[in-house]
């Protein structure tokens, strides 16, 4: 059990935890440097909040939050960006980004998926209904597991098609992202038949609302149940754990792996 710590640099006035604290670009690649030194391997810089409701942000001001943040970051770690526009993540690429991570899975912008095939980089794709202002209007599947399931293997199809080596691509089920507890719960539990789809598997259930869900938190106060269920994830076969608390995540692995021998 060892996956690999993504940090996250939210450049945002509204993300869901942490808006408004690092939009200054400077304070965000302090953010990211401190990040790598409690252990995180990649850090994602978003400048568009994804949180269940958020509104969206027009290309240039996307663009105006992210671009000095992953200049500054690059040469500190691997540096994803988390974005759905094309021009957006060509402008993070330029400045020094490696991965794309598109909660649409390369349906938000028709110009994505050449674009990381020409460029070479990797990519996240997330299951997500809808879009962050509809996804959590009454979420329904018959078996969600088997739904998200075939969701990331006909976006991992479209992405080996146009272009992206199959070995590039990350797949995220998109815990929090148009789902209630019990299927959240359920993609936990199950993420085995995930992993049947033979790529790296992203989780993030970082102090996410299911988390308060069950024990009445706020979200200033999920860190536990983020370790739990992040840790749990990790001995079902997640490869990449996205986190907003490292320095904690990285020390309940240590002892986990070294409890699990």
């Amino acid at each position: 059990m060892n996956p690999k710590l993504m940090g996250v640099v939210n450049v945002t006035p509204d993300s869901f935890s942490d808006g408004g604290q690092y939009l200054d670009p400077a304070a965000a690649i302090r953010h990211g440097v401190e990040l790598v030194g409690d252990g995180a391997v990649v850090l994602d810089v978003g400048g568009e909040s994804t949180r269940p409701g958020a509104e969206p942000v027009g290309e240039d001001e996307e663009l105006r939050r992210v671009e000095p943040v992953v200049d500054g970051l690059a040469g500190v770690a691997t540096v994803s960006i988390d974005t759905s526009k094309a021009a957006v993540a060509a402008a993070a690429i330029d400045a020094g980004a490696s991965i794309v991570n598109d909660v649409t899975a390369l349906r938000g912008d028709p110009e994505m998926a050449g674009l990381c095939a020409e460029r070479g980089v990797g990519v996240v794709l997330m299951h997500m209904p809808g879009d962050p202002r509809t996804m959590q209007d009454d979420p329904r599947y018959g078996d969600v597991v088997d739904a998200v399931k075939a969701f990331l293997a006909e976006r991992l199809e479209l992405a080996v098609s146009a272009g992206i080596e199959e070995e590039r691509v990350w797949l995220d089920p998109g815990i929090g992202f148009g789902k209630t507890l019990e299927h959240n719960l359920e993609l936990l539990r199950r993420l085995g038949e995930l992993r049947e789809l033979g790529r790296q598997l992203v989780i993030g259930t970082s102090r996410k609302s299911f988390i308060g869900r069950i024990d009445g938190s706020d979200v200033d106060d999920r860190i536990g149940g983020t370790i739990a269920s992040s840790v749990l994830a990790a001995v079902e076969g997640a490869d990449v754990l996205r986190v907003h608390d490292v320095a904690e995540m990285a020390q309940a692995l240590r002892v986990a792996t070294a409890v699990l021998g």
